[in-house]
């Protein structure tokens, strides 16, 4: 019982329908300067213009068609779309795009204009009842004790004063209370009908989903890239410091060409993760993440040798011919290649071949399996996940994994269908 009485007085109490009744008032005074205007043109014109209409009824004929003519054309300002868009997330509580924003479609904007009309209108009517409710109010109160007649209901029903209409505050209170909820109930049907007429459309949806999917590929893309670039620097600098520290006090000239190559490799890293965050915070929209391509493997190379691994490549001298994103790609790819092996086999030679066809890439990389180095090994398959990303991309072929004893990264990828 306390929850079926709670849910009765719930329109009485509730915030949302003050918030609601005064939504739908501001429809009424946004629609008021529309009446006025129209009532003086149907004065100018009330001569002028004919209408079959009963006596009197021409006059509220031109009005009305004035106003909603008017109101018409007033939908499509923007400046009443961000009045709008305002009033219905704070008052209606629904969260809506903004109305004078970005193009729209025709059928968007009738939508717009329609609930426009709909948000005046029915706006114009509680308004009024507003108005009426007070004083009817004040008449019932004052009718017992008054000795003059009252009229009600747009002065048609005349009520004399007098004790015996002890009955009537009881009746204002009741009509009152049947005014609230009726108000109550006309709000939250607007508030269902909002998502109908201010919501994106099937089409605007379908764009807004794209665009989602275009800011996360973009985000794989850079987390891809600092996974490769910033974890291959990591690598290096982990084994050339530990290699510099076995060393520091017997064979220093290996020390210091170590710290060397440590420091290169932290001034890559630092310059790939700056240019990445770069475009997170979207502070250079021209600039874009750092796309080293087959040209700059003798660096990578180098780098990796003077961590200790001994690396056996075999590079074809037309590599330059490789189109831009398979290049770069195929960059990427090598590079997660020569860190996974050091993470994972240690200091073991890694085998390095890259042939070129006359339509596809060959890749290919092997190591032994080694001893996994203490502490390494986490990687989560992040590595050889963004591999695989890559490859299917440029959608080539890929096989990875333990083939007779050494570990196998085998990659075809086309060049024919590759854009830079």
């Amino acid at each position: 019982m306390p929850a079926v009485l709670g849910k009765l007085l719930a329109p009485l109490t509730s915030r949302s329908t003050l918030l609601r009744w005064i939504y739908l008032v501001l429809g009424g005074a946004l629609l008021s300067p529309y009446f006025v205007a129209g009532t003086a043109v149907a004065e100018l014109l009330r001569d002028f213009v004919v209408l079959p209409l009963p006596q009197g009824w021409t006059l509220a004929t031109l009005s009305v068609l004035f106003a909603i003519g008017t109101l018409l054309l007033t939908t499509l300002i923007p400046a009443l779309g961000v009045l709008e868009t305002t009033a219905v997330r704070t008052l209606l509580g629904i969260q809506v795009t903004d109305l004078s924003s970005g193009p729209r479609s025709p059928w968007a904007r009738l939508r717009i204009a329609g609930w426009l009309m709909i948000h005046l209108i029915t706006g114009f009517g509680v308004s009024l009842l507003t108005l009426i409710i007070p004083v009817f109010l004040v008449g019932a109160f004052t009718l017992p004790f008054s000795r003059y007649s009252t009229y009600f209901i747009l002065d048609v029903i005349p009520l004399s004063g007098g004790p015996d209409k002890w009955w009537a505050p009881l009746a204002a209170l009741g009509v009152a209370l049947v005014a609230v909820y009726l108000v109550a109930g006309v709000g939250e049907i607007m508030a269902r009908l909002a998502g109908f007429f201010l919501g994106p459309t099937p089409a605007e949806r379908l764009a807004e989903l794209e665009r989602k999917a275009e800011r996360l590929a973009q985000r794989n893309r850079l987390a891809r890239e600092l996974h490769d670039s910033v974890g291959h620097a990591l690598s290096v600098v982990t084994i050339q410091a530990a290699a510099a520290g076995r060393v520091l006090d017997t064979d220093r000239e290996f020390a210091r060409t170590a710290l060397g190559a440590i420091e290169e490799a932290a001034r890559s890293a630092l310059a790939d993760l700056d240019h990445v965050l770069g475009i997170l915070r979207e502070e250079s929209r021209g600039s874009t993440a750092p796309q080293p391509t087959l040209a700059d493997l003798d660096g990578l190379l180098r780098s990796t040798r003077l961590a200790g691994v001994e690396i056996d490549a075999r590079l074809e001298p037309d590599l330059d011919r490789v189109p831009k994103a398979v290049s770069r790609e195929a960059y990427r790819i090598v590079q997660e290649g020569l860190t996974n092996a050091m993470r994972h086999a240690g200091k073991v030679p890694v085998t390095l071949r890259l042939l070129v066809r006359a339509d596809n890439l060959e890749l290919e990389m092997t190591n032994p399996l080694g001893e996994r180095p203490s502490g390494r090994g986490h990687g989560g398959g992040r590595g050889l996940r963004g591999i695989g990303e890559r490859v299917t991309v440029l959608r080539g072929t890929l096989t990875a994994g333990e083939c007779e004893g050494v570990w196998r990264v085998a990659a075809t990828l086309p060049m024919r269908a590759a854009t830079s």
